[in-house]
């Protein structure tokens, strides 16, 4: 896995978690529907809802926050000068390799 470039952090998984029981059309969305949104795989969108995860790409934050039906900061930080990223573990790796 590369190294992210300046990432966008969750402000906070248990929104998330909200978010995806109501979006703003009124539905919910299950993990496998939002990592379809977002160009992810599922485990990516369940580490970040179990706080396992903090991060995502530019990209994939805001197509999860376009799915959500909400602002891209009503979810998401920018990373990058005043807010460092914070280091994540390589879940993907570990997962590849525990297989």
């Amino acid at each position: 896995m590369r190294a992210q470039q300046n990432p966008m952090q969750l402000v906070n998984a248990d929104l998330l978690v909200l978010l995806m029981e109501r979006t703003g059309d009124g539905r919910n969305v299950s993990v496998r529907d939002l990592a379809d949104a977002a160009g992810c795989h599922p485990s990516k969108v369940d580490a970040l809802r179990n706080g396992r995860r903090k991060t995502a790409t530019q990209h994939e934050a805001e197509a999860l926050a376009k799915r959500l039906g909400v602002d891209l900061l009503v979810l998401w930080e920018h990373t990058g000068r005043t807010i460092p990223a914070p280091a994540e573990p390589d879940h993907d790796r570990l997962t590849a390799v525990s297989a």
